[in-house]
Formats: C-alpha cells, structure tokens, sequence
C-alpha cells in the first residue's frame, strides 16, 4: 500500500470515531516489532489533529524495558517534547500506574480456556485512560507464540496491563504449547484476551497493518477484535513459510532488534516446527549479553525446563511468575518428563555472549558465537542443514503442517 492508500483509510474511518474535543488514548507498538511506525504515525495524526482530539500515545511495552525519549522520536516520528502530544511508556509493574477495569471470573477463564485453566484475575490496565473518552490501537500483526498472531487485544493485555493478565496469558499459552498456538487465529489464550477486551470501559477501534516485505500490504480498520481478524487471516498467508522437510541442524540468526533473549526467543519459536526430533537449533545474537533485561535473576532461577517439568515441580516454583516460566519452557520447546528425566524434542543452543558455564547451568545449550559464520550454513539445505536470515516473524512450518 502506499501512502495515498493508507492515508485514505484513515480519513474514510477515523473521523467516524473521533469527535472534536475528545481525549484520545492511541495504543502503539514498542520497537521489538518490524514496523514502519514513523510512517504510519506520520500519515494517522494529521487525521487525528484535523479531529480536534487531544491525543495520548501509549506504547504498549508489556514487561518490555521503557524507551528513552530518542528512541521513541526515532521510532514514532514525533518529538516527546514538541509535537503536542504525549507520549507514555507503559509501566506494568508500577501499582500507581494503574487501574482495574474489572474482573474475569474462574469460571469464566475456565470456559473460555477449555479447563486449562479455572481462576479469577484482576484486570488492571494503565491509568491513562481514566482521562479518556476513547482508545484507537495502530500495530503491526505477525504470528505469535502465545495467542496464535499478535495485535488486538493483546494490545491491552499484556500490552499496557498489570502483572496478573501477563501471568494468566503466557502460562496459558505455554500449557496449551506453542506448536498447538502459534500461527492459529483462534486459541485459548486469545478468547480469554477478547473477552477481557470486553470489560473495557470505552469504545476501541483498530488500525491493525500487515507488514511483509518491505511493505504495508494491508491495512484493517474498525472495531478493535475485528479489525484484527481480517489483519490475522492476512498475516496468515504471508507470514507462514513453508519447507518440504524438517532440518537436523536449523541457525536462526537474531536481529538487532532482539536485545536480549527474553526477545530473541521469538527465533526458536518461529523455526522450531521444522527440525527434527533430536535436531539442533543454534540461536545466533552474538550483540546479545543477557537472557533477560528485566527478568534475568528469575530466568536464571528457573533454568529452561519443557512444560511438563513445571507441571511436575510447580510448588518448588510456585513464589516465581508463570510468565516468565511460560517463556522458560516455550524457549526449551516441547518435550516430556517422565520419572524425573527431561527429553526436550530438540536441542537448542544460545551463541551469543552468554558464557558457556552460565548456559549450561541454565539448562540450555552454549555455542561460542565467534565460531559461526552464517555464509557457512546457507545453501545447505539438501543436507538437512537451514539458515534462517532475521530469524523471529516468520513462522516456519512443514508443507504437510501448513
């Protein structure tokens, strides 16, 4: 789409929503999505400003770490200081940052997970928008490890919520697995997010864009979930890779834009599906240093561990966040425990500046990083050997899978 294109669906749908005068709280991506946000920010608050709306821009930073004023410039467009508009980073660990729109119920979790789950939870969000009339969300959507493709309602949680919906969703996620989530439109974890989306106390709609390429190849608006919908089933057909085999040996190369492996996770994810049972996947970020910029104590606690390992040994965790065991075990892949031995299906390995002593005592594999040059590994496939260049947004699957 170009920018005449995308320009004309904002102008088409955005005046229908906004009101002169109205407080606008406009929900946006942090920079650990490829997305060409400068410029569709550039092109939806000329909009926004012909409205006469105040505007608030929140980015939706779940457990993610703050961005400094420059690198939300760089990213947005817009100078925090001089563009009139505010710009908040979400906080989600900070109580006063935050407020309760409600509560889903036991049994309401319980129903819409299938029974993979029967508890209430708190559903706190960021308090920005007691002092709005409405919320627009403008995002990119790819597939996602935990609720099947990423974008709409989990914009709010856990995008700018509290703690306990984290908690709920990733653990969620990881208990149904990833290889039954991921690239799927409908999920547990996803009904338990739209329905939360339901409590919301203002009108939502959505700007959700597919991002392939280089290019914004569609472009959806209207109300929030839906909006979505049509933006998944797009990112459906372009963002799933089909190969005729699985790999012995798969190198997913990490992007910048993955700064620790809390992120960069995303590349064992993605590429997971096709290796083969007792296959490697090396995960190459050499700029890597931490497994976690935030969680990195706890990780470290966890160690990586497959699902039913947790599931065995829950009260020895029970005082550590199951959002952060849900990436443990989603990162070590699918695998089982039996009398108190661990098979993962796959090895995975971390080449980055990590330490080997300090891998392996997490329980994940150590590659030293200055050994491997992609350039080796491309081409090979014949062998059963893959190089996945910006490893993270494309889901890899088997033809017979997709």
């Amino acid at each position: 789409m170009n920018d005449t294109e995308i320009r004309a669906v904002c102008e088409t749908h955005v005046p229908q929503w906004v009101a002169a005068g109205e407080r606008v709280v406009l929900v946006v991506p942090d920079t650990t999505r490829t997305a060409p946000m400068a410029r569709m920010m550039g092109l939806l608050l000329p909009v926004l400003r012909a409205s006469g709306c105040e505007i608030t821009v929140l980015v939706a930073l779940g457990t993610h770490p703050p961005l400094s004023a420059d690198a939300l410039e760089a990213h947005l467009g817009i100078d925090p200081k001089g563009d009139g508009v505010r710009i908040l980073n979400h906080a989600w660990d900070d109580p006063d940052a935050l407020m309760s729109v409600g509560t889903l119920s036991a049994e309401e979790v319980e129903s819409l997970s299938g029974g993979l789950m029967c508890e209430s939870v708190d559903l706190r969000v960021n308090r920005a928008i007691s002092d709005a009339d409405r919320m627009l969300f403008l995002h990119p959507v790819f597939p996602h490890e935990m609720v099947g493709f990423s974008g709409g309602s989990k914009y709010l949680f856990p995008g700018i919520s509290g703690p306990e919906m984290i908690d709920i969703v990733h653990w969620l996620g990881a208990l149904r697995t990833t290889g039954k989530v991921i690239g799927r439109i409908d999920s547990p974890s996803r009904r338990v997010l739209d329905a939360a989306a339901q409590k919301m106390p203002l009108p939502m709609h959505g700007l959700s864009f597919v991002y392939h390429g280089g290019d914004v190849v569609a472009l959806e608006a209207g109300e929030l979930c839906s909006a979505w919908r049509r933006a998944a089933e797009v990112s459906q057909r372009v963002h799933i890779t089909t190969t005729p085999r699985r790999y012995r040996k798969l190198l997913a190369c990490c992007p910048a834009m993955y700064p620790d492996l809390w992120t960069g996770g995303k590349c064992v994810y993605k590429c997971e599906p096709v290796v083969e049972d007792g296959g490697d996947l090396i995960v190459y970020a050499p700029h890597v240093k931490s497994f976690s910029e935030v969680h990195e104590a706890t990780v470290k606690e966890l160690g990586y561990h497959v699902r039913d390992y947790f599931l065995a040994n829950m009260d020895r965790y029970a005082h550590l966040p199951r959002a952060i065991m849900a990436y443990s075990t989603i990162v070590k892949g699918e695998g089982t425990y039996r009398d108190g031995v661990e098979t993962p299906r796959i090895n995975v390995f971390f080449a980055t500046q990590i330490d080997r002593a300090t891998c392996e005592a997490a329980g994940i594999g150590y590659r030293d990083p200055d050994t491997i040059d992609p350039a080796d590994w491309m081409g090979r496939e014949a062998d059963g050997v893959l190089c996945v260049e910006h490893a993270g947004e494309m889901l890899y699957r088997v033809e017979s899978q997709h």
